[in-house]
């Protein structure tokens, strides 16, 4: 695929439609995280035990408990693992959806059916409505995690892309936020695990009516054969005195040149030698991304603090503190990403949560002892919250946001949607297994559950140096150019498509 020579000029200014369009999108991350943040603290409180999990209750009464052992039971983890696999499989349908209906469609669907799990949650009565309030939950953030950081990507200037994509990712942790705090002024209140829950409802009704008012993004309309209206929404995004006639043909001309492969054909297209370096991102950097163990933490935070020594609600201020670290630090990555580079920062930031994990496995280790039996200090405690937070403030400017935006930017048009659609996929399936595990892995492997975390952040780590390409700047109708310059992805390139000026 020849570069034309005209991209650099589809680049655009930062107008004020575009932002608020873009930060309109991104608020679509709070539903992903306001449940990331909610599960885990509700998961603490006493009435919530009581009502659903006794059992937890009693073990963690017996004076001989080991303290890594409190939360270890399957059902618990399951309520926490049933979105993910709920969001697995939604996920591998969203990509002929977003195709068929567009990205703004696919993520008011998804918004809508959040609302109905959180809805049902609330009320829940038994363990039967809170898992099939979850798979709800599940398939609404799967459609929306599949929808929006496409959206994005397609929508931003290429030269600011990385820090519109970024937007996602904040929004996952203003959502978290929000939700330990609403779960540490709820936890005192016999009924604070519905309102907990129910209100869940909130950032699913603001992303919802949000997204009814922004336009789909000019791709997903030349897609589907509206190119005038996509013409309208170039000019709408990249200002009304900037001529888009050019962009809107370089999409129509890759549109064209796609169209007539069929679905079945575009999954078919996508295991294609000339498309190996990018489907292997699809796959390794979600995976990479939920190996560094970050949404273990997020879920389990409150969890892991009242056992390392915390009470309740000490607990659940610490989980908070822990979030608005990694919301801070998003605010890094937005400054830094275009600058610098996704690969300064994967890299950066890998080295940083591989010290935290490696320190937070010490002082486990020597504090609590082999066997957990010895409970820690107030002071260690707070040595736990602090390399906790360390390492949630390397993953929020690295991991976090780029997990969402490379798998977003470097596939093409015809299997930009397919591409994403797995890369999700391999995300949820990932969470699933992980959360669905975690609390057994801390039982049985005690400070070493954290030393598994460190080694997979160090192989993840040298797997970018190696294999991972720059994307800054670059516009997604030449990304395929990049891997035909790199050392090892050129082999699989088709000769005569590369643009060597690149």
């Amino acid at each position: 695929m020849a570069v034309d020579a005209s991209a650099n000029a589809f680049n655009g200014n930062i107008t004020l439609s575009v932002l608020v369009t873009c930060i309109v999108a991104a608020s679509s991350g709070l539903i992903f995280g306001y449940d990331i943040g909610i599960t885990g603290g509700v998961t603490t409180m006493k009435p919530f035990l009581e009502k659903f999990f006794p059992s937890i209750l009693r073990k963690s009464a017996r004076a001989e408990t080991n303290v890594y052992c409190v939360y270890d039971n399957q059902l618990l983890t399951l309520f926490t693992s049933s979105l993910h696999l709920a969001g697995l499989v939604s996920s591998l349908l969203a990509g002929r959806v977003t195709t068929a209906l567009g990205r703004k469609n696919t993520m008011i669907f998804g918004g809508c059916t959040f609302f109905a799990g959180a809805a049902i949650n609330g009320g829940a009565e038994n363990i039967a409505m809170l898992i099939l309030g979850r798979i709800l939950l599940g398939f609404g953030v799967g459609f929306t995690n599949q929808a929006t950081p496409v959206y994005l990507s397609e929508m931003a200037p290429p030269k600011w892309r990385g820090a519109f994509n970024t937007g996602f990712q904040f929004f996952i942790g203003m959502g978290v936020v929000a939700a330990n705090c609403i779960n540490y002024g709820t936890a005192r209140v016999a009924w604070g695990w519905r309102l907990s829950l129910g209100l869940a409802t909130v950032p699913a009704m603001i992303m919802t009516i949000g997204a009814t008012l922004i336009p789909d993004t000019p791709s997903s309309l030349v897609e589907r054969g509206h190119v005038e209206q996509a013409r309208n929404a170039l000019r709408k995004v990249r200002g009304a005195t900037v001529d888009v006639d050019a962009e809107l043909e370089q999409l129509i001309q890759s549109w064209n040149a796609s169209k007539a492969v069929k679905e079945q054909e575009r999954l078919v297209s996508i295991f294609e030698k000339e498309y190996r370096p990018q489907l292997v991102m699809a796959f390794a950097i979600p995976l990479s991304q939920q190996l560094t163990g970050i949404n273990i933490v997020a879920f389990y935070a409150p969890n892991l603090f009242q056992s390392v020594g915390f009470g309740n609600h000490s607990a659940l201020l610490s989980a908070v503190i822990l979030g608005l670290v990694n919301l801070a630090s998003i605010l890094v990555s937005t400054a830094v990403v275009d600058r610098f580079g996704r690969r300064f920062l994967f890299i950066v930031g890998g080295l940083q949560m591989l010290l935290c994990m490696l320190g937070v496995a010490v002082v486990l280790a020597v504090v609590s002892g082999v066997h957990g039996t010895e409970h820690m200090s107030k002071g260690n405690a707070i040595l736990v919250l602090v390399l906790l937070c360390l390492y949630a403030a390397g993953f929020g400017w690295s991991w976090g946001p780029l997990c969402w935006l490379i798998p977003s930017e470097i596939f093409p048009l015809k299997i930009r949607s397919t591409g994403q659609s797995i890369a999700v996929a391999v995300q949820f399936l990932t969470v699933f297994i992980l959360s669905q595990t975690f609390l057994t892995m801390l039982c049985h492997f005690k400070f070493g559950a954290f030393l598994f975390y460190a080694c997979w952040i160090a192989l993840i780590t040298v797997f970018v140096i190696l294999f991972l390409p720059e994307t800054k700047g670059i516009p997604l109708d030449s990304m395929y150019n990049i891997w035909g310059k790199h050392w090892f992805w050129r082999r699989f390139v088709v000769k005569g498509q590369v643009n060597q000026d690149i």
